[in-house]
């Protein structure tokens, strides 16, 4: 225990006073941000042209949620009894758009990391020490989170959503065959907006941290998490069809229930002599009457301290 003290006390004089916001101009501010946002574009740029030049290769892995299923047990994907859907595209230039749009997004996600970082260096003076201890391991779990909800969404959802609408259509004596723009929306909208459920308990979580929500007001708004989960989904999902919205808003409800739980556990502490000593003889000890002017119309609570 002593080495542990030890080591959280070098840990707040070496990395977390020296971190302490100097006053800075707002000038000064804005320059830093221009070159934070300067190196992150630059990064952002050097990891397009690596991804750009395997656009078609993760156009072609797009497309295996489309006639494939994911078998967890064996860890490999299996064919579905899906006809071939070929693909087209109805303009000259969408097959290069949609590869560019499919290497610039993975370009992002891939430099999410480092996106974090210059942000997590441009916030972090004007953060104080108690704070940075728990945003830094906010933004490592919620970098997790994301790429944990674009995977579940690759593996599990989105051949789920696909097969349901194909197999529709098919069955209602249509022949499916997929504009490549369509296509390419659709599944990296999914995977982006399942990146964002995901985030939900940690953003919970951080709330109730920070004190702004407890668990009894969560609980109490159960019934409008539910309703605005349905909402926010049907605005979200890129088709209309019902399906597919509950896909999105059961997620998003249940991610809401584990957010209760986690911020049961995290929630803000109190500050010590807030609250009310209620042990021993302090329970039974009668409250004094607060006076009350006669010109005053409001009678107090007793206890309460307050006026009208």
């Amino acid at each position: 225990m002593a080495d542990w003290n030890d080591f959280q006390k070098w840990l707040q004089d070496s990395v977390f006073t020296p971190l302490e916001d100097r006053k800075m101009p707002v000038m000064e501010h804005l320059v830093e941000l221009q070159a934070r946002l300067t190196r992150t574009v630059l990064v952002v740029g050097v990891v397009f042209v690596g991804t750009f030049f395997y656009a078609d290769a993760l156009v072609q892995w797009l497309r295996v949620p489309l006639q494939n299923a994911f078998i967890p047990g064996k860890l490999q994907w299996v064919p579905t009894d899906l006809p071939v859907v070929p693909f087209v595209f109805l303009a000259p230039a969408e097959a290069l758009w949609q590869n560019v749009k499919v290497a610039g997004l993975f370009a992002l996600v891939l430099a999410t990391p480092h996106v974090l970082w210059e942000v997590w260096q441009f916030v972090v003076p004007g953060l104080h020490a108690q704070e940075r201890r728990f945003v830094g391991p906010f933004v490592l779990l919620s970098t997790l989170a994301f790429y944990t909800g674009i995977g579940f969404s690759f593996f599990f959802v989105l051949p789920f959503a696909l097969n349901f609408l194909i197999s529709y259509g098919v069955n209602a004596g249509f022949i499916p065959q997929l504009s490549i723009a369509q296509y390419v929306g659709f599944a990296l909208w999914f995977l982006l907006v399942f990146g964002m459920i995901f985030e939900v308990p940690l953003a919970i979580t951080l709330m109730a941290k920070l004190g702004w929500v407890d668990v009894p007001f969560l609980k109490r708004y159960r019934k409008w998490a539910f309703l605005g989960a349905f909402i926010v989904a049907a605005i979200l999902t890129p088709t209309p069809d019902p399906f597919n919205q509950c896909l999105m808003a059961l997620p998003m409800y249940v991610f809401y229930e584990v957010g209760i739980i986690s911020a049961g556990f995290f929630r803000k502490k109190p500050a010590p002599g807030s609250e009310p000593d209620t042990t021993g003889d302090a329970a039974h000890r009668p409250v004094a009457a607060t006076p009350v002017m006669s010109d005053d119309p409001y009678v107090s609570v007793p206890g309460s301290g307050r006026r009208g």
